[in-house]
């Protein structure tokens, strides 16, 4: 019991906000099959069973279309944190501190520690590799899902198409849509507004006891400090 509630304590965030994720995501499945089966009556067609549109095209497009653009953000602001800065952001790094820094102050190479991953001392490639890996997977991620999500739109559009007595489009055609850019976009748009107005309401604003946070008594001016 006492291993269990170490073990609860130490993965404490990602728990959560891994079963939040999965609640939502069941709810989103009941809630866009109910819609979906609405549209098919509507149109005067059978409605489609639950585990069918678990495997459908219109499941599939709606929950890529959100991957891809958190994951966007994410690789987006894991990049340009290297350079951009914000004064008085804790989202920011400190204002002389831009750029990849050198390997002693990211504790790399020859100035590893005995602590540091096995592969921050191991110079070349691999450690060049490790030193970006986090970006690299998260544009990986954001890609393949961006991938994903062109490859359920078409057959979701298609699938629209052929209700509708409407000759179906190609792949190619699809990415050039305005159905396509019109789901990618409406989401791109949201993380972007959401990251900016995170990096500037965090100079002004507290909440205490948060790492997203500076220390209530921070000043305004205090760049990179975190709560």
């Amino acid at each position: 019991m006492t291993r269990l509630r170490g073990f609860l304590r130490d993965n404490g965030l990602t728990l959560v906000f891994g079963a939040g994720f999965l609640l939502s995501l069941a709810g989103q499945a009941v809630a866009g099959h109910a819609d979906l089966d609405n549209q098919l009556v509507a149109e005067g067609l059978a409605p489609l069973g639950f585990g069918g549109y678990l495997l459908s095209s219109d499941f599939a497009v709606d929950v890529t279309e959100n991957w891809q653009s958190e994951y966007l953000q994410f690789f987006l602001y894991i990049f340009g944190t290297v350079w951009l800065l914000q004064r008085g952001s804790p989202e920011s790094k400190r204002l002389h501190e831009a750029g990849p820094e050198s390997d002693e102050e990211q504790k790399a190479g020859r100035h590893a520690t005995p602590g540091s991953p096995r592969w921050a001392s191991a110079g070349g490639l691999r450690q060049s590799w490790y030193a970006r890996s986090l970006g690299t997977l998260m544009c990986a991620l954001f890609l393949l899902s961006w991938l994903t999500q062109s490859v359920t739109g078409v057959a979701a559009h298609n699938e629209q198409h052929l209700r509708e007595l409407q000759a179906p489009i190609s792949w190619a055609q699809y990415v050039r849509s305005a159905d396509f850019w019109s789901r990618t976009l409406q989401n791109w748009q949201s993380e972007l507004l959401a990251v900016g107005s995170m990096a500037i309401f965090s100079v002004y604003l507290r909440q205490r006891g948060s790492p997203e946070s500076k220390p209530v008594g921070s000043p305004h001016g205090a760049t990179g400090v975190e709560g």
